[in-house]
């Protein structure tokens, strides 16, 4: 009970609650929208910088951006992270027929949600590979840096202590939303080993806590009792919920395990104060003083995706959506417990463009996952965390000067081992005449990553024609790109992304 004593003494200064205005299913703009600095000294995304002769610009409009630009400091730092959500909210969206809102749709999820065949290191820690291809823009490519952990052993991970959070909000009705839930939760308890734990709070206008933290073996019947109890009412108290459920971890905090909070909700918060910083403020002090990281499922049509990426940054987690069975059981019986392990802690990554043969770069996406550069040592400052089974994707359009020769970049990645919180480094480079002669001539796993970067630049442009990524091709082009991908892979996932893809073009 001490440990529950000093996170409530340690919430009291503060009544916490959550911005309403960054729950309505659009993302937090003073998040995504921010100054010029984001672009690592590149120029802004409505500069037309990318877009060449199609810019964009109004007839006539003197186009300045190249002589105004600040020169770039061929190094770009943004901390790891493999969330999701972003995609899948995005294809809900589509299938019912509307586009997602520019400003929720992050590239580097749409990337991260397909996968990869880097190669996997032995251990904790990554493998990097960094390989790119020339666009039909003159002197434009693509750069792709990727990071790999090691295989996941079903096997061998320690315990678990999961406290899931629950909405039961009236909007959490909808089909889809609650009842996926509960039938998720209840294929997971069956799966748990008997050594893992499981901790229930609900919340709607107001937190309860439905089981405290108990161990799965002899108490099966006891979990899926407290799972199939639950029933949607009232309002979303989204704040309490997150309180309550800290609470009710750090009170059932277990040794040697891996100690996580699951919070399961459509973040469409109407009750509560309206200051977010405070239920941000106390999930970071329970990561740094108790080790608890987040992991946040988003569900529902309508979905407050900005304020879930947030809560799940500040908690060191990451966060995935779900709208069908087959995928919401993927996250719970599969995901979830191979995230349990941890094998790198605060993990960010660092490139150094050769400034003899890079002229611009820019990093797509991870808008909210900046660093300063002269803080990727600083191994206090907030990186991302991941688990076995993971891999990182990054994403650059890089401008070479016209005589490049040799060295292009060098990439690095920086992790805290788990448990003894050793720095380690690894590193990769790329040569000039090693860019593959053409997008669609490299590997498949390349070009998959080609067609959901441009997807996702496609959709944050909304109506607008600026073409923010180079040598973008049209949506029929890219489907049939997906379509032409999944016959050579026999990824089943490249289906639903040609699907996505000619629905947009519908719309649009």
């Amino acid at each position: 009970m001490e440990r529950r004593r000093w996170y409530k003494a340690a919430l009291a200064f503060t009544t916490a609650g959550l911005l309403l205005t960054g729950c309505s299913g659009t993302a937090d703009h003073d998040n995504a929208k921010t100054s010029d600095s984001r672009y690592d000294g590149q120029p802004a995304p409505d500069s037309g910088q990318y877009g060449g002769e199609d810019s964009g610009n109004s007839e006539g409009a003197e186009d300045t951006s190249r002589e105004v630009a600040p020169e770039p400091d061929h190094l770009s730092t943004f901390a790891l992270d493999v969330d999701t959500a972003s995609y899948g909210y995005a294809r809900r969206t589509l299938a019912e027929g509307r586009l997602p809102d520019p400003w929720s749709v992050r590239p580097e999820e749409f990337v991260n949600s397909f996968r990869q065949d880097y190669e996997r290191p032995d251990g904790d820690g990554f493998s990097v590979t960094v390989d790119g291809a020339r666009t039909d823009r003159e002197d434009w490519s693509l750069l792709r840096v990727g990071l790999a952990t090691r295989e996941a052993s079903k096997e061998e991970r320690p315990p678990a202590a999961l406290t899931f959070v629950i909405d039961i909000s009236g909007s959490m009705s909808e089909k889809g939303r609650l009842d996926l839930a509960q039938e998720s939760l209840g294929v997971m308890t069956d799966r748990l080993r008997d050594n893992d734990s499981v901790a229930l709070v609900t919340f709607s206008d107001e937190a309860e806590t439905v089981l405290p933290m108990t161990e799965v073996g002899g108490n099966r019947d006891r979990i899926h009792e407290a799972i199939d109890s639950m029933e949607p009412t009232y309002s979303t108290n989204l704040g309490a919920g997150v309180r309550e459920g800290y609470a009710v971890a750090v009170d059932g905090l277990k040794k040697r395990a891996t100690n996580r909070v699951v919070l399961i909700s459509d973040a469409l918060a109407n009750t509560g104060d309206t200051d977010a910083d405070s239920i941000l403020e106390s999930i970071e002090r329970a990561r740094k003083k108790w080790g608890i990281t987040l992991f946040g499922v988003g569900v529902g049509s309508d979905y407050g995706d900005a304020l879930m990426e947030r809560l799940a940054d500040r908690g060191d987690g990451h966060t995935v959506y779900v709208s069908e069975k087959e995928e919401a059981h993927e996250v719970f019986s599969e995901q979830l417990p191979r995230n349990i392990d941890l094998t790198a802690r605060d993990a960010k990554a660092q490139v150094s463009f050769d400034p003899e043969n890079v002229e611009e770069f820019r990093l797509i996406g991870y808008d909210n996952r900046r660093v300063d550069d002269e803080d990727f040592r600083d191994d206090s400052v907030d990186g991302g965390e991941t688990g076995p089974g993971h891999t990182v994707t990054a994403l650059y359009a890089v401008r070479t000067a016209p005589d490049a020769r040799g060295h292009l970049a060098t990439a690095t990645v920086r992790w805290l081992d788990p448990h003894s919180r050793t720095p380690h480094e690894e590193s990769a480079g790329l040569e000039s005449g090693t860019l593959a002669d053409g997008v669609w001539n490299a590997s498949p796993r390349f070009q998959v990553t080609a067609v959901a970067a441009y997807f996702a630049d496609r959709l944050r442009r909304g109506a607008d024609e600026w073409e923010s990524l180079p040598g973008a091709p049209g949506l029929d082009e890219l489907a049939r790109r997906a379509d032409d991908l999944a016959e050579r892979t026999g990824d089943r996932q490249l289906d639903e992304l040609e699907t996505a893809i000619r629905r947009a073009d519908e719309i649009m």
